[in-house]
């Protein structure tokens, strides 16, 4: 996995729970407490682990965790600039999606991300499928996308769905993950200040 993964959700626990609590994650999944270099790649069982042992931490299942984590990224303002460049409104966003994995690639090539698939969309609601090689990425997108709602200021349901039955997981892959968004009002409230052309300074 990634480094930078792993650094974040090393800084999710540190800037939402405090240092002790991310001390106490780290000495259950036996990593050194020190944390993570960014650019280098570590085990994905180094990475399960960690939500392993945080979820443990916390007393909340491991879901829970994944979609708070995928909440705090977009606090993230590089990570919310890149997000909000998919488009204006919030149907935008969710169309563009499905280039997440490429645009994150052009950031950094060997960080892999999902794949989200966009297979349906009925009016106002869109289905995807999540594939990536490790389980639990469906929550941590659910948790992205209610971020990113709030961000844009609409109303919507959001929910993650276990692989269905026949879905079977391709080589090196885990079985695919769903998520469901209906929105039921685009603009519910004024959503928060974006300029392309400069950072968020506030």
């Amino acid at each position: 996995m990634h480094g930078l993964i792993n650094r974040s959700i090393q800084c999710f626990i540190q800037e939402t729970y405090g240092r002790a609590l991310w001390e106490r994650v780290a000495s259950l999944a036996q990593v050194d407490p020190s944390g993570f270099e960014t650019m280098l790649a570590y085990e994905d069982s180094v990475t399960q682990a960690l939500i392993v042992s945080a979820a443990r931490a916390l007393d909340r299942p491991e879901s829970v965790f994944l979609e708070d984590l995928g909440a705090f990224l977009v606090s993230i303002e590089p990570l919310r600039r890149l997000l909000r460049f998919g488009g204006p409104g919030f149907a935008d966003f969710l169309m563009s999606l499905d280039e997440l994995q490429s645009r994150g690639q052009m950031a950094l090539p060997d960080l892999e991300l999902p794949d989200l698939v966009l297979e349906a969309q009925r009016g106002a609601w869109f289905g995807f499928k999540v594939n990536a090689p490790q389980r639990g990425w469906a929550a941590v997108v659910t948790g992205l996308v209610r971020a990113m709602a709030d961000d844009y200021g609409a109303l919507v349901l959001i929910e993650a769905q276990e692989p269905g039955v026949g879905d079977a997981a391709a080589p090196g892959r885990a079985a695919p993950e769903y998520v469901s968004v209906e929105v039921l009002d685009a603009r519910f409230v004024t959503g928060r200040s974006f300029d392309l052309t400069r950072p968020e300074t506030v």
